[in-house]
């Protein structure tokens, strides 16, 4: 819809003697085009059934997403996991691409494509515009001929009725399962367990470590787990040597270290990236997702982004044979705050 007064001013702006006629006269719209769909019932009709192909496509694709979500889980491997990801995202792509591409191409090919203007009027309107302006909207829905296409419309409504299950599927599929939120609250580290590099498995020696370096940590007994993917989520660590004189330890925590060796959780505070940035200067650890920066020489605490709890420590030593090991678990959750827990 245009919107325009009948005729515009025009300033003087030279050329000649310097004059221009101060109004003219609206040309209005030019010739309208008529399409295909609009001459040939046959062209009329096969843009509906193309219609009706696309929603259909969008049917398709979210019926596709949930029985991958059905069978196809994710198991222990990175192969299963990129195929369960490609299922998905594919169901779900064209689940609402469908429904997309078939609003664009009714209203293109079906709809009234007729150009309409008005002159401008103040901005409050009377009730006589306001009731105009419903049967408009009434009119358009009449011309979108819906009422006169059950096969356009039942496939427009059962795509529109199927989609939200992509999301919604998801989101309650879990019901009846674990719920055990404890869980996030601890981790497989354990008194004596020993520290093995990541992605290896082998255990590091406190002799390795020299200062400067940083190790990327994992529990050497990982695979006892049924669900070791999930486990190491919650249980990966960075590990660097410093200086002891660079340390400063916090009242409590003086045995937490080993000879300038400590340990901290990968998982960010503020929303669980992994954070693996490691700045040998500055002691600072950065996480790539919202720069979070921790201050491992201080606590990991947070000197600067949205994270607002430092990381939190392993207590780590060394065992006969010259291992760094645990002294326990983490004494505080790894990762983000909670529902049940605030900071």
């Amino acid at each position: 819809m245009t919107d325009h007064n009948s005729s515009t001013d025009l300033t003087p702006r030279g050329g000649g003697d310097g004059r221009l006629p101060a109004r003219f006269t609206d040309p209005g719209h030019a010739p309208h085009k008529l399409r295909r769909a609009d001459v040939d019932p046959d062209a009329n009709k096969r843009a509906e059934r193309q219609v009706v192909l696309l929603f259909g496509v969008s049917i398709l694709g979210t019926i596709g997403f949930l029985v991958a979500y059905a069978l196809v889980r994710p198991g222990e491997t990175i192969g299963s996991m990129r195929l369960s990801n490609l299922l998905l995202g594919l169901g779900l792509f064209l689940g609402m691409f469908g429904i997309g591409a078939a609003a664009v191409h009714w209203a293109k090919t079906l709809m009234n494509d007729h150009e309409v203007s008005q002159e401008r009027h103040t901005l409050i309107s009377s009730p006589e515009t306001r009731a105009a302006a419903v049967q408009d909207l009434k009119d358009g829905a009449a011309d979108s001929s819906i009422g006169r296409r059950g096969v356009l419309k039942g496939a427009m409504v059962s795509a529109l009725a199927l989609a939200p299950l992509s999301i919604a599927v998801p989101l309650i599929g879990e019901v009846g399962e674990d719920w055990d939120i404890s869980k996030f609250g601890r981790t497989i580290w354990a008194k004596g367990v020993r520290l093995a590099q990541d992605p290896s498995g082998r255990p590091i020696r406190a002799a390795e470590v020299t200062i400067g370096s940083a190790f990327h940590v994992i529990p050497d007994n990982l695979e006892e787990f049924e669900h070791p993917l999930d486990e190491k989520a919650k249980a990966i660590v960075l590990m660097v040597r410093m200086d002891p004189r660079d340390l400063k330890e916090a009242p409590g925590r003086e045995g937490w270290s080993y000879e300038g060796i400590v340990a901290y959780s990968k998982v960010c505070t503020h929303v669980g990236c992994p954070v693996a940035l490691y700045e040998q200067q500055t002691h600072h650890l950065l996480c790539p997702c919202h720069q979070s920066t921790f201050d491992l020489a201080d606590g990991a605490k947070v000197v600067f982004g949205p994270a607002n709890r430092p990381l939190p420590q392993l207590p780590i030593s060394v065992d006969d044979e010259g291992y760094l090991v645990a002294q326990s678990d983490f004494l505080e959750p790894v990762g983000p705050s909670y529902w049940e827990r605030l900071k």
